[in-house]
């Protein structure tokens, strides 16, 4: 019985109808001008701090959708260190977190360059880490078949079955030389950054063809696609836009991979492409935030202050989750619950932070924009 996409005649040649997504190929070239004006408006520290910001969230989502959790700091410093801004280099104990910054600053700076095994085997490697194991840099070579598939033991569901392993170098003989030939100035040329995301993103996941780490490379390969259309490197996070709503991401990809006219899973990914879009107007709005903040104030907090304000901005454009008290305020800078109410009354009088919530022992704080 032919259940996927790769099981049909007319695999892999695609087709779909763009009718219901101009709106959106619209709205993709008019931010995308738009951000990369404010960015060329602004000094180039702020420009390198806004950078770093949505490589660091990217490297972070796209491990969290795998079920890896990471260290912020230990990501961050990965990247400077990669992209040179460390005068002197940090030492991360965590190298899967030292491998997922490694591979943010790669598919950055490496974006122009064409698609091949070897670069994909790299991107693996510093993903996997030091996992005993998986197969690492090598396509997968098991015999029993590659299912995505959920459940508890005994009610699994499979959502997707790949190709088998057999055929797997041949298939990815095939994608790379589709994606290079389908690159900006290319004999076919895919002159839409947007839709050759979509395109390639599905195709990748549709083979998977390492025996783990498909999500995170698929995912990489969507950020190269539209940086190589856009001329530049891409600055949002697709990996963020997918943790918020992983249910509607995973089903829109299974329905995609049932047959080869894709035309709904098309719109599906060019909207949450928009939607990173969005959001990485807020980031960059609110790095311009945070730095005017620090800017004002910094001679104005002690270092307990200092420590607490930039865990709450770590958190994002979104804000601290559930506020700022003066319980959390203990656990981060390990003081004591008088020093902590303090502390937070002197940002309060002074206008740092805002109340956010009802008086009385649910007081919580925001900082004051």
């Amino acid at each position: 019985m032919i259940r996927y996409n790769w099981q049909q005649n007319d695999w892999p040649n695609f087709t779909y109808s763009l009718k219901s997504a101009q709106n959106n190929l619209s709205a993709f070239a008019e931010m995308n001008g738009h951000h990369s004006g404010i960015l060329k408006a602004i000094p180039e520290e702020i420009q390198a701090e806004a950078i770093i910001d949505f490589m660091v969230a990217e490297a972070i989502k796209t491990s969290e959708i795998e079920g890896e959790f990471f260290k912020r700091a230990d990501v961050m410093s990965s990247i400077k260190n990669n992209l040179g801004y460390n005068k002197n280099v940090v030492k991360i104990k965590d190298k899967n977190a030292e491998g997922i910054g490694e591979l943010m600053v790669d598919v950055r700076k490496t974006f122009k360059e064409k698609l091949n095994k070897e670069k994909l085997f790299g991107w693996h490697r510093l993903i996997m880490g030091n996992n005993k194991n998986v197969k690492i840099g090598a396509w997968r070579s098991h015999t029993e078949p590659m299912q995505v598939v959920s459940g508890a033991y005994g009610k699994v569901k499979v959502h997707f079955e790949a190709p088998p392993s057999q055929s797997i170098s041949k298939e990815m003989d095939c994608f790379i030389n589709w994606f290079n030939t389908s690159a900006p100035g290319s004999k076919n040329e895919i002159n839409n950054a947007p839709l050759r995301a979509a395109i390639a993103h599905l195709y990748f996941e549709s083979l998977h063809p390492f025996e783990d780490g498909n999500g995170r490379v698929g995912r990489a390969i969507a950020e190269k696609v539209l940086s190589q259309g856009i001329g530049r490197p891409v600055l949002l996070s697709l990996s963020r836009t997918i943790d918020a709503n992983k249910k509607e991401y995973y089903h829109a990809l299974e329905m995609g991979q049932r047959k080869n006219e894709i035309t709904e899973w098309v719109d599906y990914f060019i909207k949450m492409i928009i939607t990173a879009q969005i959001e990485a107007g807020e980031q960059i709005n609110f790095t311009l935030k945070k730095v005017q903040f620090f800017d004002q104030f910094k001679h104005e907090l002690n270092e307990r202050q200092l420590k607490v304000i930039k865990k709450m901005f770590d958190e994002g454009y979104k804000g601290f989750k559930g506020g700022m008290n003066a319980s959390k305020y203990v656990g981060i800078a390990k003081v004591s619950k008088a020093t902590a109410t303090r502390d937070l009354q002197y940002l309060l009088e002074n206008k740092i932070f805002k109340t956010t919530g009802a008086a009385g022992r649910s007081t919580s704080y925001e900082i004051a924009f």
